[in-house]
């Protein structure tokens, strides 16, 4: 998924990770070059639901003005939640 706003410079990422974690979803998520950050979330779907709407809503610094969700089948290749550079 993408977000986009104001989500680069502000710990979106750090922030996504521990949340991420404190919910037992897998992936990752990473800066892209035009100011967006993208993020692929696994696991249940209650969870990863519960991560995309934090992120959407309760990031302390961002603002997210749009969010682009795309659903897939899980691939189940992830075992943590990784912040990529």
């Amino acid at each position: 998924m993408i977000f986009r706003g104001r989500v680069q410079g502000v710990f979106f990422r750090a922030n996504t990770a521990e949340k991420a974690r404190s919910c037992s979803v897998r992936g990752w998520v990473r800066n892209l070059r035009d100011g967006s950050v993208e993020a692929v979330f696994e696991g249940d779907r209650t969870h990863v639901e519960e991560v995309i709407g934090w992120c959407r809503t309760s990031q302390p610094y961002a603002e997210v003005e749009k969010a682009d969700v795309k659903w897939e089948e899980a691939s189940g290749e992830f075992t943590d939640f990784d912040i990529r550079y």
